[in-house]
């Protein structure tokens, strides 16, 4: 399912970074990589901000959607 789903607090594994070349290269300098564990902090009109290796990086609703969980 699209981390967009996801409810807040959960623990998901990343499954599938999907979208073109450019996309998926700008998510995984992120650190959203397949294997790599992934929890939403808040959800705001689909906006979301997630912790990922020990980060919390905030992604709107087209980049969540293309990751995969």
């Amino acid at each position: 399912m699209p981390l967009t789903l996801s409810n807040p607090g959960e623990k998901q594994v990343i499954v599938k970074v999907a979208g073109n070349e450019k996309t998926r290269k700008f998510l995984e300098n992120l650190g959203f990589v397949q294997g790599e564990e992934i929890s939403v902090v808040s959800s705001l009109n689909g906006n979301l901000i997630v912790n990922v290796k020990d980060s919390r990086v905030a992604v709107d609703q087209a980049m969540a959607s293309k990751i995969y969980v």
